[in-house]
Order: structure tokens, then C-alpha cells, then sequence
């Protein structure tokens, strides 16, 4: 039995169920999200709705339900079984009790029917990802990552020592719990099974799909564009699908939490920024295996090497927020009609953060040469930034801004 990594999320979950009736766990399959609540609520009653006659019992009789499984109680795969909200609804409404529901399930809040209208206000929210590299290596700081001078300062308190082809070994492999406790499963086995559950289960259960193939080259494409700006015509004329189908089927990534969609910055002054979003996997192991790189070193000397790179930075800083219960993190890019571009910026209190990520260890001026662009925004409130890259030392590269070590995400 391998032993329990601590996930940062707790905490929140913790804080959460001090301040509502229903606290609601969600995230892709295998992420942890079971063990974690099973962790936090071992006191407490335990139902899962993956045992189909329990299920059945939750849809058809669902007035009775939680005469049965009385509150306090952890019900595992909430997605199928929608009916149930409203009477923890009317349950928490009656009892006005704090922290009497826990729920996980593997698609968004707001893709669950029936929560965002019954459970408005009641629910505490918190979405979890696969490991962050913080969680893997037992780091306790668990702040949204942020480049001010007192993150790093409290970062660096803690910081592990991470070598570049550990860190390649982790973009490849991915951060799947079961795969970073199990240094002997299959890589390759354990994605196929992942994609054919993910398609057989979510995917049905979030539209009806009709053919699994396509879906799976589809997938397969929005795999091979991670980083770029999302171009749905394009994927429907690679994969022979209609553009409504492709953007449904997008809307699934995103609901399964499988793709994350970063917007473009834009205030009423940039007329001249893209309205595009860019598209990333938020596991850069599955995006690796269905676009075929199938070792550390292959990827990291490949074409798409940058574009995982990214992808994997800008998942870790996702984790940061998610792990906090920041929802909507505020997480932004630019990108102008002059092909001018800021990877990540992040607003925080009216102030904008720009960061660059480059796979290499040698960042130059050169690389932060956009951020001016911010200056030149009325109105706007610029923050030192950075490079994150694969340099061994928090260094100053040009005035406030930094060279920024992967292991301070």
C-alpha cells in the first residue's frame, strides 16, 4: 500500500465545509479526487453512485435517498445522479448545517445538471488536478504562484532539487497519482486504458458520441496543438467533422477538465489584441502519449518540445490557483494583429504579471522584450514578471524582472 501523498486542495476543502452545507470536488478521472475526500471524511458515511443499484435508488427515489445515507455523508460520482441536488438543497435550506454533503464527480460544476440552479450559494467549489510538482516532492507551501519579491522569499524557503531530466521525466510521464506513485506501471498501457475509460464513461455520459474514433483523433489533434490558439475549423476539416461537432466536442476537453482554454487580456484600449484563446492540456503525459512521444528523451529533443514545456508551466500554475479554490483563475495572454506575444499574464489586485516560459537555461532581454507593451495600455498597472525557464537560480534578468527557476512554481 503505497503511502498517502498530502494534497494541497485539503486545506481548502477543510475551510470550505466551515463555510457552506455542500462542498463539490471535481476534476478528471484518476486524479485523486476519491482518496482525497475519503482522507478528509473517513468519520462520515461513504456512498458511491458507480454501484448501479445505489444509482438507481439515488434517480428514482431520491425524496428517500438521505433517509438512507444520512448526513454527514461523502457521495462519490455526484454527476450521475443530478436528481439529488435539489434535496441536499432543500436539506441544507431546512437544517442550515455547515459541511453535511461531499461530493467528486469528473465534469465540471457547472456541466453537472441541476447544480448551478439548486445548489447556487450553498456549495463550496474546488477542482483537482493531477499531482503538482510541489505535492510530489512534499512541499508544504501551497500559494498561488505569483512573481513578487515575497513569493519568492517564502518559496525559497523550500525549494527541491529538481534536475533537468527529472523534469522532462515529469512532463513526460505526466501527473497522473497512480503513475508518480508507480515508477514500474506502463506509461503506455495506462494511457490507452485511460482514453478508452474517459471516452466509454464521460464522454457518453456528457453527450452522445457517436463515433469513438473520431473523437479519439480528435482528441488526438487537440493534443497535437497544445500552446497554440485554438482553431476549430481546422480541427474539424483534419479530423472530416462538421465545426458545431468540433466545438462540441472542444466543450467536452473542457468540461472534463482534460483541456484548459486561456483567454486572451484584452480591455476596451487593446483593439489590436487577438479574441482567440489559446489551448492547453493540463496533462502533459496524456497529451505525450496520444501525439505519440513516447520516451522523456524523444520528447524533449521533438518539435513540440516548447509547446509541452508551456503547457506543463502553465498547468502548474493553474494548480496553484485550483489547489486554493480560485475557480476562474486570473489568468490571461496577449497577443497582438503584430504578432507581439506575452505567454502568461496574471492580474492580481488591478496589477499585471507577464512571464515568459522558454525550455532552455539561458534566457535573454530579448525574451521579455513584449512586456513594454504593457506600459504602453492606459490604464493598466504593470508587475514585475520573468522568464521560467530551466536556469538553476532566481537571478535578475532586466530591472524588476527575473530569471525564474521551474522549481519555484
Amino acid at each position: 500500500m503505497n503511502s498517502y501523498i498530502r494534497r494541497h486542495a485539503e486545506a481548502t476543502v477543510d475551510k470550505l465545509s466551515k463555510m457552506f452545507g455542500a462542498i463539490l470536488v471535481t476534476g478528471p478521472r484518476q486524479v485523486g479526487k476519491t482518496t482525497m475526500l475519503q482522507q478528509l471524511t473517513e468519520d462520515i458515511g461513504y456512498v458511491t453512485l458507480d454501484d448501479i443499484l445505489i444509482r438507481i435508488n439515488a434517480q428514482e427515489e431520491s425524496g428517500t435517498f438521505f433517509k438512507d445515507h444520512l448526513p454527514p455523508v461523502f457521495i462519490d460520482e455526484i454527476q450521475k445522479a443530478p436528481e439529488l441536488f435539489p434535496q441536499i438543497k432543500m436539506l441544507i435550506d431546512r437544517d442550515h448545517k455547515k459541511g453535511q454533503f461531499f461530493m467528486c464527480g469528473s465534469q465540471q460544476f457547472h456541466m453537472m445538471k441541476g447544480i448551478s440552479e439548486s445548489l447556487a450559494g450553498r456549495v463550496g467549489l474546488v477542482t483537482l488536478l493531477g499531482f503538482s510538482l510541489r505535492e510530489k516532492y512534499g512541499i508544504e507551501n501551497n500559494t498561488s504562484f505569483l512573481p513578487t519579491e515575497g513569493y519568492f522569499t517564502e518559496r525559497k524557503k523550500e525549494l527541491a532539487a529538481i534536475s533537468y531530466t527529472d523534469v522532462w521525466k515529469t512532463i513526460h510521464r505526466g501527473s497522473m497519482p497512480e503513475l508518480c506513485e508507480n515508477p514500474d506501471f506502463d506509461w503506455q498501457m495506462f494511457y490507452g486504458a485511460y482514453v478508452r475509460t474517459y471516452i466509454e464513461r464521460d464522454v457518453r455520459e456528457l453527450s452522445e458520441i457517436g463515433d469513438t474514433v473520431k473523437f479519439t483523433r480528435f482528441m488526438t489533434a487537440a493534443a497535437a496543438s497544445t500552446g497554440q490558439l485554438v482553431n476549430v475549423s481546422s480541427l474539424a476539416r483534419d479530423i472530416g467533422i462538421s465545426q458545431p461537432t468540433a466545438e462540441r466536442w472542444l466543450s467536452i476537453l473542457v468540461a472534463s477538465n482534460i483541456v484548459y482554454l486561456l483567454k486572451p487580456y484584452s480591455n476596451n484600449i487593446t483593439k489590436r489584441a487577438v479574441k482567440t484563446p489559446k489551448l492547453y492540456f493540463l496533462d502533459t503525459g496524456l497529451a505525450a502519449y496520444l501525439t505519440r512521444w513516447n520516451t522523456a528523451d524523444v520528447l524533449k529533443n521533438g518539435a513540440m518540445a516548447g509547446a509541452f514545456f508551456e503547457s506543463f508551466v502553465i498547468s502548474e500554475i493553474i494548480k496553484s490557483y485550483y489547489n486554493k479554490g480560485i475557480i476562474e483563475p486570473p489568468l490571461y495572454f496577449y497577443r497582438d494583429k503584430d504578432m507581439n506575444e506575452i505567454d502568461l499574464i496574471i492580474e492580481d489586485n488591478g496589477t499585471l504579471y507577464p512571464l515568459e516560459m522558454k525550455k532552455h537555461a539561458d534566457p535573454q532581454k530579448k525574451d521579455i522584450k513584449a512586456f513594454d507593451l504593457l506600459d504602453k495600455i492606459p490604464g493598466t498597472k504593470r508587475g514585475t514578471g520573468g522568464v521560467i525557464c530551466l536556469y538553476d537560480n532566481l537571478i535578475t534578468l532586466k530591472d524588476h524582472d527575473k530569471v525564474i527557476p521551474i522549481t519555484y512554481l
